[in-house]
């Protein structure tokens, strides 16, 4: 039984591990997401995960976090939006590796900078440049949605609980 305690307790670790190795980046530093950063500049020397955090922090309804294609991204173009925030505090969790763009899709915004791409190392990249909606844009005030590793945690710790009290 000692083993198995070992193990499930090796497991628990591993997973919060793996969870807490996520990194959160302030989109602009202490700018912000606001017209006149250099935000490729700010990507440059980054290297973004997944399970990365993205927090744009910015003017309510006076910007928005838009994620789009890398089409929209050329043409500064929200028209066909994978993703939509306004509140002025959101944050974008990266799920998949690629690239993922984002503008500002109020009018002349992302045409005076007001846009960022951002690669995510990760296996099974297809290097097609292209976003497909892998990153959750959520205002920063609602819940996160857990990552699947979660479910393993809650599990292993029932699992611990079970076998101390038996």
């Amino acid at each position: 039984m000692a083993s198995s305690s070992a193990a499930l307790v090796t497991l628990l670790v591993a997973s919060c591990a793996a969870m807490a190795a996520a990194t959160s980046y302030t989109v602009g530093d202490g700018k912000g997401w606001v017209i006149g950063v250099d935000y490729s500049g700010w990507t440059s020397g980054k290297s973004f995960a997944v399970g990365d955090k993205l927090v744009f922090t910015y003017t309510s309804k006076a910007h928005t976090v838009t994620e789009v294609s890398q089409s929209g991204y050329s043409s500064c173009s929200g028209s066909n939006a994978l993703g939509n925030d306004d509140s002025g505090a959101t944050t974008v969790t990266l799920n998949t590796p690629g690239t993922h763009y984002y503008i500002c899709n109020i009018p002349g915004h992302c045409a005076g900078g007001m846009k960022v791409a951002v690669t995510v190392a990760g296996g099974g990249s297809s290097g097609s440049g292209s976003s497909s909606g892998g990153g959750s844009i959520t205002p920063s005030g609602a819940s996160l949605q857990v990552p699947a590793m979660g479910a393993v945690v809650a599990a292993a710790a029932g699992a611990l609980i079970k076998v101390a009290l038996f």
